[in-house]
């Protein structure tokens, strides 16, 4: 997507009488140029503006990637940004034609954050059958509806016992920021949740402030070792993710910090490339060795969890449970990313509502489906979409994007470059400073705790007193594509 910074002329040329909008979020303040405010020459962290005459100027409005930051920071609201329209050229869009001119003076292809953006069937198109006669809804305020979960119970001594089927799913620290990674370890606490690791390994702090933890095991096994492993509630083998399939992840040499580097045991201002595949993993009988070795490593004690992308669904799903994972995440293409090319974000893998039909398919043909816990990943985003996703055959679901939506991100895609403007995707110290990780933690509890309000009621008006109890004949679907992948009933 494209945008115009746009500028109103009339109340911009306005004097304000301070150096910016905000004196401590103004990373480089220039107090002699600050006749006309300046905040958004000097918040901008794409380099969009540059000082024409003692006038900051949007001169550079192909690097404007829409995160809003001069927008939001402008004392005067003399800023609005609005996307490029649509000059109703067909396959020709503006957007097209931006990233055509784009590989011409690159010869390269766009890497971007976030999920697939293409329109593919989601959980929009289906609804919730109320109940009324032939079953009666629950009263919400008499009747209480359980939304606690257990998960990883078929071979682990302490399984996930949380009050929610919403986790926080894996982001790596050097993706995102420390404050990030402690603003999602307080949220999973005070929401009674659990949340993940990434594969960057696991931060001392985001271990204290997290009641329960997942550590995940990625293909590069930054930062992995027996008390990386020991040190967690569950461990997640990271076969892939919904936003790269068949890649793994890189991190890029500038947000290699000294303290990244230290906890994913890495070289300092070096990339980090992680391999798209598991090197000892390249069949069934190394998945299940793979998995028999982490039980040891952790005694029994915690879930082991299988993570990949959703593509061939039934085939891995069967491969997983007959390996021995307790528990299977199945993440589908509107799954995010910090980082990934937009040709295999775009087009790549399959929606996650018929991923989630296939895996629990898949689960019920190797007889397994009461053994097996089953998570969807992907394009998650309220109570409605949690519902329903469980009642497709998920037990419990992921967040990701959405947790990063609840902190503050405006989803500009940028995350990769390293200059987030919410301290989100940065490791610039200047810029992490703006976010405060207690208040974005308990942002971030009150979102999972509306969500999981919201599924409650679902259920209940559905008439079940249990969220784990709703199933696809609770559903109807709103489009013929959506009841052709997932086998709800048309509408």
């Amino acid at each position: 997507m494209a945008f115009f910074v746009n500028r109103r002329s009339e109340i911009c040329k306005s004097k304000n009488n301070r150096p910016g909008c905000c004196g401590y979020l103004c990373d480089k303040p220039r107090e002699k140029n600050c006749k006309n405010c300046y905040s958004c020459y000097v918040n901008c962290p794409h380099d969009v503006y540059e000082v024409i005459n003692d006038e900051p100027m949007a001169v550079h409005q192909e690097r404007c990637v829409g995160c809003r930051i001069c927008e939001g920071m402008c004392p005067t609201n003399a800023i609005y940004i609005q996307s490029m329209p649509d000059e109703t050229r067909g396959v020709w869009d503006a957007s097209t034609i931006s990233e055509i001119r784009r590989k011409t003076q690159t010869g390269n292809y766009k890497v971007r954050g976030c999920g697939a953006t293409r329109h593919i069937p989601t959980f929009d198109d289906l609804s919730i059958l109320p109940a009324q006669v032939s079953r009666p809804p629950i009263d919400s305020y008499r009747e209480p509806c359980n939304t606690k979960v257990t998960l990883g119970a078929r071979f682990a001594e302490n399984p996930i016992e949380i009050g929610t089927p919403i986790m926080i799913g894996a982001m790596s620290f050097g993706a995102v920021s420390k404050e990030t990674k402690l603003a999602f370890a307080r949220g999973a606490t005070l929401a009674n949740t659990i949340a993940n690791t990434g594969e960057g390994g696991m931060l001392p702090e985001e271990r204290k402030y997290a009641d329960k933890l997942i550590a995940q095991y990625a293909s590069g096994r930054f930062g992995v070792s027996a008390e990386y492993l020991n040190n967690a509630d569950a461990v997640e083998i990271k076969i892939g993710q919904g936003a790269k399939s068949g890649m793994g992840g890189h991190l890029l040499a500038h947000k290699v910090t000294a303290e990244v580097a230290k906890i994913r045991n890495i070289p300092e201002g070096v990339d980090a490339l992680s391999p798209a595949r598991h090197m000892d993993i390249v069949g069934p009988e190394d998945l299940a060795m793979k998995i028999s070795q982490l039980r040891d490593i952790t005694d029994w004690k915690v879930p082991i969890i299988v993570k990949f992308t959703a593509g061939r669904v039934k085939e891995d799903v069967k491969i997983a449970a007959k390996a021995g994972a307790d528990i299977i995440v199945i993440d589908g293409m509107q799954g995010g990313t910090g980082a990934a090319p937009d040709v295999i974000v775009e087009h790549s893998g399959i929606p996650t509502i018929e991923a989630i039909v296939k895996a629990d398919e898949a689960l019920k043909e190797v007889n397994l489906r009461s053994e097996v816990n089953l998570v969807a990943a992907g394009g998650i985003r309220s109570g409605a979409d949690v519902a329903k996703a469980i009642a497709l055959g998920a037990d419990a679901t992921y967040i990701a994007t959405s947790a990063l939506i609840a902190i503050g991100c405006n989803v500009c895609q940028a995350c990769s470059n390293g200059r987030c403007p919410k301290g989100i995707a940065t490791q610039e110290r200047t810029l992490r400073r703006r976010l405060d990780p207690v208040r974005s933690g308990q942002n971030l509890a009150n979102y999972i705790n509306a969500m999981t309000k919201e599924a409650e009621m679902l259920t209940q008006q559905a008439g079940n007193t249990d969220l784990q109890k709703l199933e696809k004949q609770d559903l109807v679907a709103l489009s013929m594509e959506a009841s052709q992948i997932t086998g709800v009933p048309l509408i």
